[in-house]
């Protein structure tokens, strides 16, 4: 098997084990970025990360912590594919001779490239993912509650009344300014961790301990690296169509600057972390485990 369909079913393993792991606060945090700006005097719609979870769970039953995972489970595994993968093919042309541990520098060149790769199938895939866990829409100008039958529905309601396919790729732009510096942290301190605790540039000999802690602290890097432009993103996707409140990306930045504070970008950042610690040190470890295996 080649290095590529190495990486390719590596990187398949590694998402599915970050999915099962992760969605449940990644539904908590779009909850969180997406509710509504209350009007002076009144409450938010969930005053923390626990009261979104508690009335997730009281109004949908646990299931309601999985709802959109249709959309990333059917791409997951072109998804994790496409950015080991990519990273994979960057390493190969950076490397100067077959099997030349690279360095921590050279790995975040490589977490960028990747994350090039990956963004153009990031967008419609968690646009899909958001409006169904936001269960937003566009309905006759104003945005209102529609219940879709799953993320096809969703798909389906985009390109009939948002766009057609291009509709699928609004957001695009933040989704780049996530993936590219967010990967390159990623990566970097995936490395950075490993290199520290080997003592050396050779990590071949650590144990899955020491690559969970890698793992988990890869994830932390690139939430805090980009949460904010995670946060235009999704109000950008889940913003209605005909009448949006958003004319773009700096000015999703601007208001929400301007009427929620600094706070207003950090929306989620709880769950988020949460999030990325347990299900990057799971989709490290299994692809690691899967690609030594291989070979």
């Amino acid at each position: 098997m080649g290095d590529v369909a190495k990486d390719l079913t590596a990187g398949t393993v590694g998402g599915a084990a970050q999915l099962i792991v992760g969605h449940p606060f990644d539904t908590i945090k779009v909850k969180l970025q997406s509710q509504p700006t209350p009007l002076p005097g009144q409450p938010p719609k969930y005053s923390g990360a626990m009261d979104a979870v508690k009335q997730t769970v009281a109004a949908e039953g646990p299931r309601g912590l999985y709802k959109g995972m249709g959309a990333p489970l059917a791409t997951v595994a072109a998804f994790n594919a496409v950015l080991f993968t990519a990273r994979g093919q960057m390493e190969a042309l950076l490397r100067s001779a077959p099997g030349v541990p690279l360095s921590v520098e050279q790995q975040m060149v490589c977490g960028a490239g990747a994350g090039v790769a990956v963004a153009f199938l990031a967008c419609p895939t968690e646009l899909i993912k958001l409006q169904a866990q936001s269960a937003l829409g566009s309905t006759g100008g104003s945005t209102a509650a529609i219940k879709y039958n799953g993320p096809m529905d969703v798909a389906k309601h985009v390109l009939k009344s948002e766009g057609g396919t291009l509709g699928l790729f609004k957001g695009l732009v933040p989704t780049f300014a996530r993936e590219v510096p967010g990967n390159a942290f990623m990566f970097g301190v995936y490395e950075l961790v490993k290199q520290y605790i080997a003592g050396g540039k050779d990590t071949s000999s650590l144990g899955r301990g020491s690559l969970i802690v890698a793992g988990g602290l890869a994830g932390a890097a690139f939430w805090m690296t980009v949460y904010p432009t995670d946060v235009v993103k999704s109000v950008i996707q889940v913003d209605d169509y005909k009448n949006p409140k958003y004319s773009g990306s700096i000015d999703a930045f601007k208001k929400i600057l301007r009427t929620e504070g600094l706070k207003g970008l950090y929306k989620g950042f709880g769950p988020a972390m949460a999030r990325s610690v347990p299900a990057n040190a799971a989709c490290f470890l299994a692809y690691e485990i899967t690609r030594a295996s291989l070979g």
